[in-house]
């Protein structure tokens, strides 16, 4: 807490005298540019990294807002795609998903990034590629699982606060004048009733639809594969191998390989990312588009803090600590 109040007071002092050599945020100012990881010849493997939840909004960080995973991703997208030399893509997937509309926004980037570019893409899943996280690998020519990884999830889930025995509790109440009789449907100062339990229900169902047929187009599962990923379950990456969910196991050279070879690339093809900033022994473990000074958080709520910032809505997620 003390280098928090210090970070501050810096913060502070630095705004009141003009200083302009303290910088303690990213700068998102820069183009994005290309640095080259390993290779030689002229065609290239671009690497893109999808890591954390999946929202269209922006990254709320200490002071201010800053470009959000859905932006970033679509900002790489387009550069790749205007670059004739880019012959396939790596994407890193690190994420347990996020909001239905974000996971369907970037698979349909990258569906759009194949029809124009016709290159390959490869998904080289990590920790976690869960739901939404799964969703947007659908359209790879190769999905490759970490050989720890989880995934799977294939399903939809309403979240919404509900704080009404909170309110019971202190004896708070809301007043609501409203139009019609659902129009305060979902709220969290009383408990549904049992017609809007069902019409969630019908909501969620529909979204799922969306996702299992999804799946069903792009990875021609059996039957009985079908059912199980149709309860929702994770897998491991074996697990999701035999029953059709992954490819291949390997690590993320293996992805880089596999990418060279489907696109018929030399083995010495450039990988190559896209960053604002340039690293000292950068490699392909690096998400980071920006360089930062450094970051001041104020209070760190963990897990508690991500649920309090989560916004009612329907999700492609796994989120097991809640």
């Amino acid at each position: 807490m003390r280098s928090a109040y210090m970070l501050l007071f810096l913060l502070l002092a630095s705004a009141l005298s003009g200083c302009a050599s303290v910088n303690l945020f990213r700068d998102y100012s820069e183009p994005l540019r290309e640095f080259t990881l390993e290779g030689t010849a002229e065609p290239k493997v671009v690497l893109i990294t999808v890591r954390g939840t999946l929202e269209t909004g922006p990254d709320e960080e200490t002071f201010r807002e800053a470009p959000g995973i859905v932006q970033e991703t679509v900002s790489q997208l387009d550069k790749a795609a205007a670059d004739p030399s880019v012959k396939a893509l790596v994407l890193a997937v690190d994420s347990p998903g996020g909001t239905a509309t974000a996971s369907d926004i970037l698979y349909g980037e990258l569906l759009a990034w194949k029809e124009k570019t016709k290159a390959k893409l490869v998904v080289c899943m990590l920790e976690v590629a869960a739901s939404g996280g799964y969703y947007i690998s659908l359209p790879a020519d190769v999905i490759v699982a970490h050989p720890t990884t989880i995934t799977g999830s294939v399903g939809t889930i309403f979240i919404r606060p509900k704080v009404v025995g909170l309110m019971d509790k202190i004896g708070v109440d809301v007043d609501v004048t409203k139009s019609g009789v659902n129009k305060d449907m979902g709220s969290p100062f009383r408990q549904p009733s049992r017609e809007e339990v069902e019409m969630f229900d019908g909501i969620v169902g529909d979204m799922n639809s969306r996702f299992l047929s999804l799946v069903a187009k792009h990875r021609n599962l059996s039957d009985e594969n079908m059912r199980q990923v149709s309860t929702a379950r994770v897998f491991t990456a074996n697990q999701a191998r035999k029953v059709g969910l992954v490819d291949e196991i390997g690590n993320i050279d293996f992805a880089v390989a596999t990418a060279r070879k489907q696109a018929g690339l030399p083995e010495n093809a450039r990988l190559v990312v896209y960053r604002r900033t340039e690293y000292a022994d950068d490699n392909p473990y690096n998400s980071l588009l920006t360089r930062m000074a450094s970051q001041p958080t104020l209070v760190d709520l963990g897990a508690a803090g991500d649920l309090l910032r989560r916004r009612t809505g329907f999700y492609y997620l796994w989120e097991p600590g809640y």
